[in-house]
């Protein structure tokens, strides 16, 4: 009857975390501005210079730093994240992504708020359902399909805020299955950490949003939501007001972020074209749809018109080493940008 009992109340909890939103107090602290996150593509192998890199970023006057979050392309996402709390004060760290297949959600869950607690409540956690079969292949995990995973989605991330907010949770049911357990240590944040998911599935994706997230995230890309102009932009945030509506949550309890992956800015077209020129060129023609190379002046114009379908903030991913590209940013771009109303 006990276990009937606290089963109830779990649902309980559930269903008010779905339909009851308080405004996270970092969303409400961008209501009426943009601002921007800095994430190195590439991230690479060398911890002092991602070390050297977080505190360019914080230094530059950047909200946050980002990782990506893929076991054999990059340095471990979580002991970036570690390092990077300690060499920063004040900068916001998330993941973009966490693949919610590649750590149970219960280790998801301890990872997050023990980075939290070390760096006194700057964490996002980003989440997503992975997109590279290759790399699900080596981790040994089967790769289900989209349905299944955007199913697995939600019951991770009822998992992961039930361990945050609760003394005692078990999970019961399939894919994802946990014993009666509890965090060693809850996060600092309250009401919780916030939550990032990333695509811009209008169907499925955005109504997870709505109903799970504080923050949604899309780009250029097909992996990254398939956001290509203004108009899918505008479509895609019609689609999240009315799951948002559907949910009974105010839309405005939802940042609206965009990915730029990558971007490459330099003073003159013809300093552009050299710096373009000796990128690496695989990386380019993978992402040639979502990259973004220009002038200041073209990269400002082209943030202005994506603030004006109503995105609030912008992560932009660039190569490593590019400290060029971050302070032409910080110095000719943020500014003009960092004051500009929003669409609510």
């Amino acid at each position: 009857m006990e276990d009937q009992n606290r089963s109830d109340r779990e649902q309980d909890r559930r269903n008010e975390t779905s339909s009851s939103w308080t405004i996270h107090p970092w969303v409400a602290e961008g209501q009426h501005k943009i601002r921007f996150g800095a994430q190195m593509a590439d991230q690479g192998t060398d911890w002092q210079e991602q070390r050297d890199w977080v505190q360019m970023v914080e230094n530059l006057g950047f909200d946050s730093f980002w990782v990506s979050d893929h076991p054999f392309l990059s340095q471990d996402a979580w002991i970036t994240l570690t390092i990077a709390a300690q060499a920063t004060r004040k900068i916001r760290l998330g993941t973009l992504v966490s693949c919610i297949f590649y750590r149970s959600p219960a280790l998801l869950a301890r990872l997050a708020a023990d980075v939290d607690r070390l760096s006194n409540g700057r964490v996002i956690l980003g989440v997503g359902i992975g997109d590279l079969p290759q790399e699900f292949e080596r981790l040994g995990i089967q790769l289900q399909s989209v349905k299944e995973r955007q199913q697995a989605l939600e019951k991770a991330i009822q998992t992961i805020v039930e361990l945050w907010q609760s003394e005692d949770f078990a999970w019961q049911g399939t894919p994802l299955q946990t014993q009666q357990m509890r965090l060693a240590g809850v996060p600092v944040q309250q009401p919780r950490i916030p939550l990032l998911i990333a695509g811009g599935g209008e169907r499925v994706t955005l109504r997870q949003v709505a109903q799970y997230a504080d923050v949604s995230n899309f780009g250029a890309h097909a992996v990254m939501g398939g956001a290509y102009d203004l108009s899918d932009v505008a479509r895609k945030y019609a689609a999240l007001r009315r799951h948002s509506e559907a949910q009974g949550r105010p839309y405005n309890t939802v940042l609206r972020s965009h990915l730029t992956f990558p971007l490459v800015l330099a003073e003159t077209p013809e300093a552009l074209r050299i710096k373009l020129d000796r990128l690496p060129q695989g990386w380019l023609k993978m992402f040639r749809s979502s990259l973004i190379a220009g002038v200041p002046q073209e990269v400002l114009s082209f943030y202005q018109a994506l603030a004006s379908a109503g995105v609030q903030y912008f992560i932009c991913s660039l190569f490593r080493g590019d400290g060029e590209t971050l302070q032409l940013l910080a110095e000719q771009i943020m500014p003009a940008l960092k004051e500009a109303p929003t669409l609510l």
